[in-house]
């Protein structure tokens, strides 16, 4: 039986959804933007009438445009708040997107190097090594010409080679020093905390557009570099969160992580970048508006938390 353009049409955007929410997550660092952005690429793709050659590299040239689109329209709606904002943790296996191939192409190490780059520079490295769309499409797609796009590529590669060594470190490593941190932290173990990070360590939290205010603890202005002050402030803030704040052990952007609850709601999540035995970046993500996904991984471990090892769950 022959299908009909309308199921063909639907049945190839959804084998190619899990690669275009990536892209759109990854350009845009948020979730519920990239699925906006997916809805309107599939009212595009349904009015399709011509025969597509690669719906792979048209949908994913439709899901960059629109990408682009957004964030030149943020400014106008005032939506632009510092330029070190985390992109939004997600939960690959429950929390709208689909489980990826490469979870180091979406840890949040990775997310944070792509937030340094200018849209066009992360649209045409996402769009050539991700999706091997041609310099002349990808030319065609922002404004530019060819020499130009393969300078920009040229450009976009050398900034994330910089930060190449924290994508990937083992999980046994990753497992180990987050666990470690966490433990010197809830232990006020100054010491132990210092020898776990790197001499220039650095530190970002985002408390959203209008910030945190937690026991006299505000969100930091910009990032803080160096191991004795990013320790000092963990140490800060996990005394001020003692009896207060649950946590417990929870894969985040493909990596082991820490989501902080209170009152069984999300509260923050933890996130570390790691190489060569330390803790290179402390990610501190506390915007509750950005974390309410978040919530069915908690109502899945709060039944078991009575029932895990000290590793699994515990308080502050």
């Amino acid at each position: 039986m022959v299908m009909n353009r309308g199921a063909a049409h639907s049945a190839q955007f959804q084998a190619l959804r899990p690669e275009l929410i990536a892209l759109a997550y990854r350009m845009l660092g948020d979730l519920a933007r990239a699925e906006d952005m997916l809805q309107e690429a599939w009212l595009r793709w349904q009015q399709v009438s011509a025969v597509v050659d690669s719906p792979r590299a048209y949908l994913s040239t439709i899901v960059t445009r629109l990408c682009l689109n957004e964030l030149a329209s943020a400014p106008r709606r005032r939506e632009v708040t510092r330029g070190d904002r985390l992109p939004e943790p997600i939960d690959l296996a429950h929390g709208g997107s689909e489980r990826l191939e490469q979870c180091e192409h979406v840890s949040m190490a990775f997310l944070v190097l792509l937030q340094r780059l200018t849209p066009v520079e992360r649209a045409v490295l996402l769009l050539h090594e991700v999706f091997d769309v041609e310099h002349a499409q990808i030319a065609e797609l922002v404004g530019r010409s060819i020499p130009a796009c393969r300078k920009l590529l040229e450009r976009a590669r050398q900034a994330v080679a910089q930060g190449r060594t924290t994508l990937t470190p083992s999980r046994e490593e990753h497992e180990r020093l987050l666990r470690a941190f966490i433990g010197a932290a809830t232990r006020g173990d100054m010491a132990g905390l210092v020898e776990l990070l790197a001499q220039d360590a650095r530190l970002i939290t985002d408390g959203g557009a209008a910030g945190r205010d937690f026991k006299g603890v505000r969100n930091l202005a910009g990032p803080l570099h160096g191991a004795d002050n990013v320790a000092r402030f963990v140490l800060l803030t996990a005394a001020r969160a003692a009896g207060i704040l649950s946590w417990h052990e929870h894969e985040l952007n493909g990596q082991p992580a820490l989501v902080f609850s209170r009152d069984g709601a999300a509260f923050a999540a933890l996130l570390l970048a790691v190489a060569g035995g330390r803790i290179q970046q402390v990610f501190f993500h506390a915007d509750v508006t950005r974390l309410r996904h978040l919530g069915l991984a908690l109502a899945l471990h709060s039944a078991r938390l009575t029932m895990q090892t000290p590793h699994g769950a515990s308080s502050m």
